[in-house]
Order: structure tokens, then C-alpha cells, then sequence
């Protein structure tokens, strides 16, 4: 007995020690938010005051060892998803996460991206500010990476960390360029439907633009059947693996003066993308005798793409312009190796590239490239056909100098300066919104665009051979869209439908005027705008849109063989203000009709492969109450029956009985309980959270959220067969500057400042963020020394 007392003693005593172990172990990997380090380089201390949320304020005597101090304390927060964010121009996905990501990686190598960022760099001048001060920023990344601790997820993967170098900086510019684009998943869709089902179905779409939509203002004015399917699919399965998020779209409005309460400039701006943890934005605060901006900044990226200072604040939203076009390309009959332009016969560059991958060979793999850009049927396995179809993006085109328009913009301290940057801005397309303290309120589209032959589609796949369907020129920047301080006293962009330009509609993939319209309709009729009533719409889930659409289709129902339970709820839906509150019920039988209706209504001529990629375009968003008020079409008709021709009202009748069943088989019988908490959930994934067992120590939620697709408070979900609305995309932060107190401007993040699991900044925003609540964006120094919960003091050598 004394020997089993000893050997469970034995064994107590040594679990203690395990777990004493990790509980040090665990230790060593948080971020160090107080004490002092010393930074190579530096010309003198730098102080860095942490907030109550972890959000560091940076205070130093010069911009260099401030930046240098700003790449320090973002790598420890964000290393990991630095790291990410830079391998996936370069194709380096699969070193983390093995063969599911080899696709991934072919398809971002083939752009060309890291190419691109390579020989930019070869070009700059290393003695430019924006370069020193970029350099800078990696310096103190990559003092991190040596004397740090390193992020978990390195352990758990088994990578080695690596020094941080210019072309990563461009690398991750580069993939939030193409993660903006939509032609991807639209154009080969087109192409697809157009060759399957003929130009008769594709006039009943909502291709172009609707004239009797919501439009953005100016002021002043200014054949191959399956092919399609292929390259749409391989698209999809490239992107669908990708572990960082995509960008969506995104609101912001700037009150002018005339407007307000208090006489000054209101901003608010809420970019959509998609939700993941770590949530995209780092949060910094950096002041020096010469320079101060509070900012929000991208993975790996110097200067803030959102940000404030006492005199001016900017944001952006998605512009949605056309900036990728597709092209069938001829090849010699005789010779493989060339294809045919205008002029003649050209020879196709031919590259390759290797991928490692973890835990398997490496893989080797060739495409080709064209004048226009990378042949896809080399990428993709499911392409097989012969008919080369290439790719054309704007963004590796041009001379890229984003890095200096992001240098410019966050260093401009007037309109004029500010203006100047931003036509070294040509991809992704950009709303740049702007508003300061001396009254301006402007808004830029930034691209560099393009104009196309007259009634040349660019929605398809066009003609590579012929030189009748390439660019004629470019737009000077001048002919862009634009307002700047315009007679309505405020600008905003909900990436809908701009006006015109240069006597021309631009082609895009613009989302639907529901969030553009409950805007202009909040923004019209008040004068009195202040920080709480911005807060307040930016908030805003009521729909301006759905409530008319149900009452339309509602005049279709017969009664009277209704049950009295569905009549109760078609009363309710009638009566239904488009406001997504969580106990709603009104909600939840909505969005199951209106899947059921656009399923009904076009998977039949479609099929289930090609509908489903339809749901995930702005042209399904679009369709919606477009397609829905039209009283007549062919894609009302379901071409399986071959004794009845369908009507509308048809549609609209068996979509309500197929989800009212649905519902039933889903929450039972009694419709009190399909309430909108039980189907619409936000839950921020992270990559190592794909792993269920360590799902509940890195994934944040999930949490029931107000809001929906399309609503000012954007919560985007997916539409598939379950009927559950897992939200997938929404506001990457909330801001509000009013420059009558711009000390007190207001903000939040979705989950935290952190993207380190061990940090106690991890998730504390999260449920804040749920509930709608702010906090403020500190600016006033000594209000940040008097309560900061730590200092972290870099020292020079």
C-alpha cells in the first residue's frame, strides 16, 4: 500500500510539474506589453503606451524609430498573420498546410503578384521617405522574429519564421488588390450561361446597370459550353481554401458642416470583409514633433489604410469596377507553342514554378502566359479543354506605385495633398471617402480605368485574336468619378452604381441599392447630425428594400388556402418593417422564401453546379428584387415540367410552401420559434480552428447577430440548402471621427487587437462588438499616460 502511496504521489507531483511546465511555456508566448527592450537603430527612446484594449501609442522623436517601434509591436501581436498574408502571392500556402492548398497556391503564383512586387522593387528608390520608413517598419518586424517569442501557431505547423523584406509588403497589397476584384467568379458564369442557354435568358438578369436604381452622384459632372463552368470552378476551389479573408465591400458617409449638430464634419466608415480571427485590422496610434495619424493597419503594411488626425480622416470603400477581363485565345494549328494576335502569330511564354508542400513531394508545374496575362487551362486541372483562355488584370499592368499613394495619403495634411496621392492608386478599385476640419467632405473613385470598344460586353469572355476587344485607352484620373464638397452636404459609398463617366457607365460588379438607399433616406431629411446619431445608423438593420419586394409578391397568395398559422405569418410579413432584430420571426421565413424562389426559379436551366456559384456573385445579390418584380420571362418557367409552363405567381406559391415546410422540419410546427438568433451566427474562424479539437481555443463565437445581407449593418452570409445564415463577412471595424471632439471619435474591432490566443486583448471586443457598443479612439496624451495599463519602452543601443 505505502509503494501505491508513493508511485500516485510520485505521479501527482510530477503532473503538477507538466502542468507548471505549460503554464510557463504558455507564458513565454504572450506579447510583452510593458518593460523595457532595446530596438537597433533607434535614434532615441520610444514609449509606447497600451490602452485599456491593448491599442499601442506610439510616442517618439522622429517618424523612423516610431515606424520602427510600430513593426515591433504589430509582429507580436500579428506575426502569424503576417506570415500568411505574405505567402499567398508567392505560393507558399502549401508549406503550412499541405496538398489542400496546392491549387491555391498554383492559381495565386500564375497572377503573378510576387513578379510583379519582385520587379517593383528591383525599381525603387532606396533613398525615397516612403522606402526608408518601410524599411524601417520591417526592421522592427524582424527584431521581433529574432528576440520574440514565437506565436503558437508556428509550433503547432512546425514552421520556421523568416526575415520580412519588401517584396512581402507588396506582396500583401497585391492580394488585397485581387481579393477586391468579382469578374473571377462572374465573367466565365456568364460565358457559360449565355453558351447553355442563350442571349433570351441573359436579358431577364441583372447584367448591366438599372437606371432606376440608387446611383452615387458625381459633383462636379463629368463558345465552348463547358469552359466556362471550368474556370469558374477552378476559381472557386483556388480561392475557397484560401486562410486569410477576402475583401467584400463596405459603407461610409462624411456629413459636411451644413448637416451637423455642431458645425463640424462627421466620418463613419465600416469596410466588409470577412470575418476571421484575427480580424484584419491592427490599430495604432503614432505621434511624433512632425507626423501623427491614428490608423488601421493591413498585415506587414507601414502605413494605415484607415485613419484620423486632428485636422483630416479618410477611409475607403470597395469602387467594384470591371479591372479583370477574360480572353479566348487561338492557337496555330499547327504549332502549340504560339497563339494568334492581330498582327499575326505570338509565341507563348512559358513559366514554371515549384510548390513545396508539407508532408509531401514537391510539385512542379507549367503555364502559360499571353500578352494579356496567364492562360488558366495550365493552372487548373478541371480545364481540359484545348481553346486557351487567358486572364487580364489591370494590377500587374502599370507602373505600381500604391505603396507611395498610401505613403501619400497618410501623410497629406490638406485636401489638395491629399488628392494629389491618389492617382498612383490603379488597383484594387477604391472609394476613397474624406472628410477634415476645415469643412471638406469628398469622395474619389481611384482606378486606373479603362475604356472598351462601344457595346463590347467585358461580363464575357471576349476575342484575344482579333484586337477589336482590347482596351482603347486609359481614363486620366480627372475622369473618374468623384464629389467633393457637393451642394447635398455629404458623400457616401455603399459600392453601388456610380454615375456616369466620361460620358460613359463604367462596367462593374456593383452591389444592389439597398444599403445606398437607406442611407441617402437616413442622410436626406436630418440636420443634426451628431456623434450618437452616427453611431446609431451605422448600426442601422432595416431593410428599404425587402418589406416592398414581399409586399409585391404577397398579392399573388389565394388566401383562403392559407392555414390560420400561415396566415398569421404572412400578416406579420406584410406588416414587416425590413428591421432585423434577433427575436424576429419575419426575418427567418423571408430569406427561406427568397432562397427557395431564386432556386425554384433558376436551377432547373441552370443545374445545381453552375446555381451554386451563382449565389456567391453581386450578380445574385442584384437579381433579387430585379428578377423578382418582373411579371414575365422564361426563367419563371421550370423546364422539367414538360405538360405546364410556370408562371411567377407559380414560383412565388411553391417557394412559400417549400419554406414554410422547411421551417417545420427545422423549429417545428409553432413559427414563434423560428425566431432570426436560431439561423443567423457569427463565428471568427482561425486557420488552426479548422482542427475541431482546438476549435474552442482559437475560433471566437459563435454569437446570434442582429443584421443581414445588404442592411447598413452588412452581416453577409452565404445562401446554400441548410437555411442557416452563417455569417461569413460584415463590418471589419466601426468608425466614427466627429471633429468637434475628434479626441472622443468612437471605433471597434470584431474580436480584439491581438491575434495571440495566450493575450487577454485576443476576443475582448468581441462581445462588445455584437452588442453594438464603441470605445474611443484616444488620441489626448495625457489622458493615454494617466490610464494606460502598460508601457513598453524601447531603448537604443
Amino acid at each position: 500500500m505505502k509503494r501505491i502511496k508513493k508511485v500516485l504521489w510520485a505521479l501527482a507531483a510530477l503532473l503538477v510539474l507538466i502542468i507548471a511546465g505549460a503554464l510557463i511555456f504558455v507564458n513565454t508566448l504572450k506579447p510583452d506589453y510593458s518593460g523595457e527592450k532595446t530596438l537597433p537603430g533607434l535614434e532615441s527612446k520610444v514609449n509606447v503606451f497600451y490602452d485599456t484594449y491593448g491599442i499601442p501609442h506610439i510616442y517618439a522623436e522622429n517618424e523612423v524609430d516610431a515606424i520602427k517601434a510600430l513593426g515591433y509591436v504589430h509582429a507580436q501581436d500579428r506575426l502569424w498573420q503576417m506570415e500568411l498574408l505574405r505567402r499567398v502571392a508567392k505560393g507558399r500556402l502549401s508549406e503550412v498546410f499541405g496538398p489542400d492548398l496546392v491549387k491555391t497556391d498554383k492559381f495565386f503564383l500564375s497572377l503573378g503578384i510576387d513578379d510583379y512586387s519582385a520587379q517593383t522593387v528591383a525599381n525603387l528608390d532606396m533613398n525615397s521617405d516612403m522606402v526608408v520608413l518601410s524599411r524601417a517598419y520591417l526592421d522592427g518586424i524582424n527584431e521581433f522574429i529574432k528576440k520574440g517569442p514565437t506565436p503558437v501557431e508556428f509550433y503547432l505547423t512546425g514552421l520556421e519564421k523568416e526575415p520580412f523584406v519588401l517584396e512581402d509588403v507588396y506582396d500583401a497589397v497585391g492580394y488585397m488588390a485581387f481579393s477586391f476584384a468579382m469578374a473571377h467568379k462572374t465573367d466565365p458564369l456568364l460565358s457559360s450561361l449565355r453558351d447553355k442557354l442563350g442571349a433570351e435568358y441573359l436579358n431577364d438578369l441583372a447584367i448591366d446597370s438599372d437606371t432606376s436604381t440608387i446611383w452615387i452622384k458625381n459633383y462636379p459632372k463629368v463558345s465552348m459550353d463547358s469552359l466556362g463552368v471550368d474556370i469558374t470552378n477552378s476559381v472557386a476551389q483556388a480561392l475557397e481554401k484560401l486562410p486569410i479573408p477576402q475583401f467584400i465591400g463596405s459603407n461610409s458617409w462624411v456629413i459636411a458642416p451644413e448637416k451637423t449638430k455642431n458645425g463640424k464634419v462627421i466620418f463613419a466608415n465600416d469596410p466588409h470583409i470577412g470575418f476571421a480571427q484575427p480580424s484584419v485590422w491592427y490599430e495604432a496610434h503614432v505621434s511624433t514633433p512632425s507626423y501623427e495619424k491614428y490608423g488601421y493597419h493591413l498585415a506587414g503594411v507601414p502605413f494605415p489604410l484607415l485613419a484620423h488626425d486632428r485636422n483630416l480622416a479618410y477611409g475607403m470603400t470597395m469602387f467594384e469596377n470591371d479591372d479583370i477581363d477574360f480572353y479566348y485565345e487561338e492557337m496555330h494549328p499547327s504549332d502549340s507553342t504560339k497563339y494568334k494576335v492581330a498582327s499575326g502569330w505570338k509565341d507563348f511564354e512559358y513559366v514554371t514554378k515549384t510548390i513545396k508542400v508539407k508532408d509531401g513531394e514537391d510539385v512542379s508545374f507549367t503555364y502559360k502566359n499571353t500578352h494579356h496575362g496567364p492562360v488558366l487551362n495550365g493552372i487548373a486541372d478541371q480545364i481540359s479543354q484545348e481553346t486557351p483562355v487567358s486572364m487580364s488584370w489591370i494590377f500587374t499592368k502599370p507602373k505600381n506605385e500604391v505603396m507611395d499613394a498610401l505613403h501619400g495619403i497618410s501623410h497629406a495634411t490638406n485636401i489638395e495633398e491629399f488628392k494629389s496621392a491618389l492617382p498612383k492608386i490603379h488597383a484594387p478599385g477604391l472609394n476613397i471617402m474624406y472628410g477634415d476640419a476645415q469643412g471638406n467632405v469628398a469622395w474619389w473613385a481611384t482606378a486606373k480605368l479603362y475604356q472598351m470598344p462601344d457595346s463590347l460586353s467585358t461580363k464575357f469572355i471576349l476575342n484575344g485574336a482579333s484586337g477589336k476587344e482590347e482596351p482603347l485607352r486609359y481614363l486620366d484620373f480627372s475622369e473618374n468619378p468623384s464629389a467633393v464638397n457637393p451642394p447635398w452636404h455629404y458623400v457616401y459609398s455603399a459600392n453601388n452604381q456610380p454615375d456616369s463617366i466620361a460620358g460613359m457607365v463604367y462596367p462593374g460588379y456593383y452591389l444592389p441599392e439597398n444599403r445606398a438607399k437607406r442611407i441617402v433616406e437616413l442622410l436626406d431629411p436630418k440636420d443634426d447630425w451628431d456623434k450618437e446619431s452616427a453611431s446609431e445608423m451605422i448600426l442601422d438593420v432595416t431593410s428599404s428594400v425587402n418589406p416592398s419586394l414581399i409586399t409585391e409578391l404577397i398579392k399573388m397568395f389565394d388566401v383562403t388556402t392559407l392555414t390560420n398559422e400561415q396566415l398569421v405569418q404572412v400578416d406579420s410579413l406584410k406588416n414587416w418593417n425590413g428591421h432585423y432584430s434577433l427575436n424576429s420571426t419575419s426575418p427567418t421565413l423571408y430569406h427561406r422564401c427568397e432562397y427557395f424562389m431564386v432556386k425554384n426559379t433558376m436551377e432547373d436551366e441552370m443545374g445545381t453546379e453552375l446555381f451554386n456559384k451563382f449565389l456567391a456573385t453581386h450578380l445574385f445579390k442584384r437579381q433579387i428584387a430585379w428578377g423578382a418584380n418582373m411579371a414575365e420571362g422564361k426563367w419563371w418557367d421550370n423546364v422539367h415540367t414538360k405538360d405546364m409552363v410556370e408562371t411567377r405567381r407559380d414560383i412565388v406559391l411553391k417557394s412559400f410552401a417549400d419554406a414554410w415546410t422547411s421551417l417545420v422540419e427545422d423549429f417545428g410546427p409553432d413559427p414563434s420559434q423560428w425566431t432570426w438568433d436560431k439561423v443567423h451566427t457569427l463565428e471568427h474562424p482561425h486557420p488552426i480552428g479548422q482542427v475541431e479539437s482546438l476549435r474552442k481555443y482559437f475560433n471566437v463565437g459563435p454569437f446570434p447577430v442582429e443584421g443581414s445581407r445588404e442592411v447598413i449593418n452588412n452581416m453577409g452570409f452565404p445562401y446554400d440548402s441548410t437555411g442557416l445564415y452563417k455569417v461569413n463577412s460584415g463590418p471589419s471595424t466601426r468608425r466614427i471621427i466627429d471633429f468637434s471632439d475628434v479626441e472622443n471619435s468612437i471605433s471597434i474591432l470584431p474580436t480584439g487587437q491581438s491575434g495571440n490566443p495566450f493575450s487577454k486583448h485576443y476576443k475582448d471586443q468581441a462581445e462588445m462588438y455584437v452588442q453594438g457598443k464603441f470605445r474611443k479612439m484616444m488620441m489626448n496624451q495625457e489622458e493615454i499616460e494617466n490610464t494606460a495599463e502598460s508601457v513598453l519602452i524601447f531603448n537604443k543601443e
